[in-house]
């Protein structure tokens, strides 16, 4: 399989914050080994369940949200935002779930709701035809190109938290633009 990589000059180490778009299940393998920096995932609580996957998540720290109860959902988020320190992000996919047929889905607010609570900047990456190499309800790993961009950094003191919409549509709008048409 093909890597191609674009934007690795605009990842710092030593900052905190990372959000992507979410096609496939490889994404987790490429972000993990082309980012390059120490990452935590925060994923839906019934990956928990899954034998090893969930063991494994939590022995190295990874976050379960619970998005039905929003209490437990908020304790989710603290416990990410404890994680956030020296360097270390958090991957965040802010649509909540694969897409599976590319497009870039409905963004939730989460992710930008840690971001303005720790004055963290996001840094958007695209990842581009993942959904080919692994694609969902199969376990075979294809072959292919696939393509990483991972945009500047945005500073969210550019953005009001009263709207968050608008910070949440600009890392959108970065994500999608290297999307294929």
């Amino acid at each position: 399989m093909l890597v191609n990589v674009k934007g690795r000059d605009n990842v710092n180490p030593k900052q905190s914050y990372v959000v992507s778009n979410h096609q496939s299940v490889y994404d987790i393998f490429l972000i993990y080994g082309w980012l390059g920096i120490d990452i935590k995932w925060i994923m839906k609580k019934e990956l928990r369940k899954i034998p090893s996957v969930g063991f494994g998540s939590q022995k190295v720290g990874h976050i379960f949200i619970d998005r039905s109860n929003s209490k437990k959902a908020l304790e989710s988020i603290n416990e990410a935002k404890m994680k956030l320190v020296n360097g270390t992000s958090v991957v965040i996919f802010p649509e909540g779930t694969r897409s599976q047929s590319g497009e870039l889905g409905t963004f939730k607010r989460g992710a930008f709701k840690i971001a303005y609570d720790l004055n963290l900047p996001i840094l958007p990456i695209t990842l581009v035809d993942t959904k080919n190499i692994l694609p969902s309800n199969t376990i075979n790993i294809l072959p292919g190109r696939v393509k990483m961009v991972i945009h500047e950094p945005i500073d969210i003191d550019k953005y009001s938290e009263k709207e968050p919409g608008y910070l949440l549509e600009e890392v959108r709008r970065k994500i999608n633009s290297a999307l294929p048409s």
